[in-house]
């Protein structure tokens, strides 16, 4: 059963990334293969946004996906919608700084080819 409330946003990454930064208490990657350090901030999406943003950023990996389902208002870290797309104005979540795992209320394994949940 899905526990996605209004104001949830979504994190994808690779489920041994996500047991890494539950043992270390602590979430710090940006994107696959871009460390929050990198980046500066987290990529998050929308549950609307979701299917669009495995499409185009990970239509082609080729293995197991963990999708990260998050409540904003558990969040230790600053959370900013910023223009993610300068033509259309659309905004995504970005979180600046590290997840605390405590603010991740779902997790969901994809498998691909990795389709809307």
């Amino acid at each position: 059963m899905s526990v996605i409330g209004p104001g949830h946003i979504h994190h994808v990454t690779s489920p041994r990334t996500w047991e890494q930064a539950v043992s270390d208490g602590a979430f710090t990657e940006s994107t696959l293969g871009r460390s929050l350090a990198e980046e500066g901030f987290i990529h998050c999406c929308d549950p609307e946004q979701l299917g669009f943003v495995l499409t185009t950023f990970y239509g082609d990996v080729e293995h197991e996906l963990l999708l990260l389902t998050i409540d904003p208002e558990l969040l230790e870290s600053r959370l900013v919608r910023e223009v993610g797309n300068p033509e259309t104005g659309e905004t995504f979540p970005h979180i600046y700084g590290p997840i605390n795992p405590s603010a991740v209320i779902e997790t969901q394994l994809l498998h691909p080819p990795h389709t809307r949940p």
